[in-house]
């Protein structure tokens, strides 16, 4: 397994989590080899992570490339995007 672990800045909280809840958790849901996925935060600091767990680091590269060549709405701006191969769980 693999993880896409990504950081971001919340330019508008409220929007983002709107943004958030309504189009990438669906997507991300759909995206092949996903597993799970998290997204947390901390508004009153304007700063937001996710680790998304995917089957392989194929499905997991995949998604750090779509990530990084979109085009969002503003409400976030992306600080790192980074792939982890999964070297122990419980």
């Amino acid at each position: 397994m693999h993880v896409v672990a990504i950081s971001v800045t919340l330019n508008d909280p409220e929007a983002a989590r709107d943004y958030l809840q309504s189009d990438i958790v669906p997507n991300v849901k759909r995206a092949p080899g996903f597993v799970a996925g998290y997204w947390y935060g901390d508004e009153a600091q304007r700063k937001g992570a996710s680790t998304i767990v995917f089957e392989s680091e194929e499905n997991a590269q995949a998604l750090a490339k779509m990530i990084r060549e979109q085009d969002g709405p503003g409400h976030a701006t992306i600080d790192t995007i980074e792939v982890y191969e999964v070297v122990a769980n419980a």
